[in-house]
């Protein structure tokens, strides 16, 4: 049902980089972008993930309890993504771990404050 998710940055090329090489992880690439936004996905037909320099041209700001959740296939991919997250730059939100019966999941924040989660069920 979600076609994409719009993270705010004040630095797109340093999202940029971040995103790059944390989604490459997921096999995800760049398949948009101008000046002021970056999307990513797996598949033109798969939702995807982007950032952009907010419309009104004012600072982007993190939403309080707003997060996006990167769903892969294994644990192995989760505690990737955790940790290449953290490599990259980005803060720790929450350990890998199992959280309650068949979700297993991490999260984190990325370089302008968003917060993500990476998740796997079963």
């Amino acid at each position: 049902m979600i076609g994409y998710v719009t993270l705010g940055s004040n630095d797109i090329e340093k999202a940029a980089g971040f995103y790059d090489e944390l989604l490459a992880l997921i096999g995800a690439k760049r398949f948009m972008e101008n000046e002021k936004f970056i999307a990513w996905t797996v598949s033109p037909t798969t939702p995807a993930l982007s950032v952009t320099k907010p419309y009104d041209g004012n600072a982007a700001t993190v939403g309080n309890g707003v997060m996006v959740a990167l769903v892969v296939d294994s644990t192995a991919k989760v505690d990737a993504l955790h940790a290449k997250a953290l490599e990259l730059g980005g803060t720790d939100e929450g350990a890998p771990g199992p959280r309650g019966e068949g979700f297993y999941a991490a999260y984190f924040r990325d370089l302008d404050g968003n917060k993500l989660n990476a998740f796997c069920m079963g």
